[in-house]
């Protein structure tokens, strides 16, 4: 057998198994757990959830295609209407009106468990994308994290879950180094 005929067969029996939505929302995903900003954060993880819609779309995972849908609209307003200076009149309606339909699509789409994991971790995004600090939304993020990795388990998305423990990692990393870098800022106050 020559060398073609060889990564012909190795790409038979891989080819069902790769997704381009899939490894774009992972790639995206860790990338927004590491991102320097707050902003730049929430866009990646804006591109990660359009991504992941189209990827739980194709699994057949309506719950995570939903919850993946209200998660690229919430993270591309909080990116562009939370500033320092303040928030825009229309975060508090909007996210409210987001939260609501993101309760009703999972009971509409509900599995089971996936539908649960998958709506406590859009509830915990969401919470996170509410945050003006980038500190308090890794927090919730790291949560939100954990429940979508439970989802991608359950309803077996390889993409998912590896995103998810990159994601996780991240999260992690940037904590640690925020930790290591501003050290007083973890100080309890004096008494």
């Amino acid at each position: 057998m020559i060398v073609i005929e060889w990564a012909q067969i190795g790409w038979a029996a891989a080819a069902p198994h790769l997704d381009p939505f899939g490894t774009l929302g992972l790639l995206l995903g860790f990338a927004a757990g590491i991102m320097p900003h707050r902003r730049w954060m929430l866009l990646a993880s804006a591109g990660c959830a359009g991504a992941f819609s189209l990827h739980y779309l194709h699994l057949g995972a309506f719950t995570g295609t939903a919850m993946c849908a209200i998660a690229l609209l919430q993270n591309l307003v909080s990116a562009q209407a939370i500033r320092p200076e303040g928030r825009s009149p229309l975060v508090a309606p909007l996210f409210a009106a987001t939260t609501l339909m993101a309760a009703g699509l999972t009971l509409a789409t509900w599995t089971g468990w996936p539908s649960a994991c998958a709506g406590l971790g859009a509830l915990l995004a969401t919470a996170a994308r509410l945050q003006g600090d980038p500190q308090a939304m890794r927090r919730l993020f790291l949560g939100a994290s954990l429940c979508w990795a439970v989802h991608n388990t359950l309803v077996g998305s390889a993409f998912g879950l590896t995103c998810d423990l990159l994601t996780l990692s991240g999260l992690t990393l940037a904590l640690l180094r925020h930790q290591r870098r501003h050290p007083a800022s973890q100080a309890l106050p004096a008494a």
